[in-house]
């Protein structure tokens, strides 16, 4: 019987948002237990959170570099196996690239890093560490993604020839960074997010969706992005027209002042026979259209579906699930590749269903693109 994985953290404390998701998500199927971290770059509040998640204080650590070096001091059944990693973005690739280089695996909140070159040099760590490491673009944990790209798969919409990902969110429409708001704080400062905002925060989820269920790589971008909200510093508001790999054609919308929207991610693909349609203010449902036939309305749960999608449900149809078990399906497996890596295996991406470094790699690039298009008089930038 396999055990659980002791998991570390950085970042996660007091008032942070994205932590408590993650505990959470990791939490949620019992695979995990959370026996150390580095939740602040204040001892004190690290301190602070340790002693409300009821850790150990000897284990409640000031900075990720004290962690990890005492953690990879303690004997091999007590270190922690992994590291989630939670911090905004210019503070992902130092604690990743060190903890990989101390032995550890690392599951860590998207975008991937700060910058494109950032990134690039963390998937060569990697590569050299041979270590795990996980991305967590949470939509592709959703059952009835699972199913969508099923349907791709299987050839059921014939060659796919368009894509649609929209992002509309609205929480940005007023400049909460200026009224003290921490999290759209460091989300609208170029020193904190990287080169882009919504680009950033939302974009690379739509980009990384799209490409996860047509199965196709984007590879030319003509870009539009805007800052609406005055005196912001990263955008919050952009669209694209997207080529993909076999001559598929998109449009990408991804914006934070849509005043009125919470988080509607929606997800359109079609091929020569048909298509398939998904949003997440419903995210049970996926709309199975075929040409000339009436549509289909399949459901998360059922006896119908894919073993794909039935092994990311945990409820009976009619049951909600959501967000929260998205993240923890890519958690589950996570633990799934960590675990049989342990056991003397070697890893290889294909075998395991969770976004990579390589997919990092393209969040990354998708950004540096998009900024890169809307500043080029060209209609199209290649996808680097």
């Amino acid at each position: 019987m396999s055990r659980n994985l002791r998991l570390g953290m950085v970042g996660g404390g007091p008032g942070a948002f994205i932590g408590d998701v993650h505990r959470k998500a990791a939490a949620l199927d019992g695979h995990f237990d959370l026996v150390c971290g580095a939740f602040s770059s204040n001892p004190e509040k690290s301190k602070q959170a340790g002693n409300t998640l009821n850790l150990d204080a000897s284990r409640v650590y000031g900075s990720y570099k004290e962690m990890f070096e005492k953690e990879s001091q303690l004997p091999e059944n007590e270190r922690m196996d992994a590291v989630s990693i939670v911090t905004p973005n210019h503070v992902h690739f130092e604690p990743a690239k060190l903890a990989l280089e101390s032995g550890f695996h690392v599951i860590i909140d998207k975008p991937l890093v700060f910058s494109l070159d950032e990134a690039r040099e963390l998937k060569k760590v990697v590569e050299e560490t041979g270590n795990i490491l996980a991305l967590t673009h949470t939509y592709t944990g959703y059952p009835m993604i699972k199913e969508a790209k099923h349907i791709v798969e299987e050839g059921k919409l014939g060659k796919i020839r368009k894509i649609f990902v929209e992002y509309p969110q609205g929480w940005l429409a007023t400049p909460l960074e200026q009224e003290g708001n921490k999290q759209a704080s460091w989300r609208t400062d170029p020193d904190k997010s990287g080169a882009g905002g919504a680009i950033g925060d939302i974009g690379t989820h739509a980009a990384n969706l799209a490409e996860y269920v047509s199965g196709l790589n984007i590879t030319e971008i003509c870009a539009d992005v805007n800052i609406a909200v005055k005196n912001r510093k990263l955008d919050d508001d952009s669209a694209a027209l997207l080529k993909f790999e076999d001559g598929a054609s998109g449009v990408l919308i991804a914006t934070q002042v849509a005043a009125g929207e919470e988080n509607d991610l929606k997800l359109r693909v079609y091929g020569e026979k048909g298509g398939v349609e998904w949003t997440h203010t419903d995210p049970s449902t996926l709309l199975y259209k075929l040409h000339e036939k009436p549509v289909q309305i399949l459901r998360a749960g059922t006896g119908y579906l894919s073993e794909a999608a039935t092994s990311n449900h945990r409820l009976p149809a009619g049951h909600p699930e959501g967000y929260l078990e998205a993240f923890a399906n890519i958690y589950v497996e996570f633990y799934r590749a960590v675990t049989d890596f342990q056991k003397g295996g070697t890893f290889k991406a294909t075998d395991y269903d969770f976004p990579n470094v390589d997919d990092g790699v393209r969040g990354m690039a998708f950004v540096a693109t998009m900024v890169e298009s809307n500043k080029s008089e060209s209609k199209w930038t290649p996808f680097k």
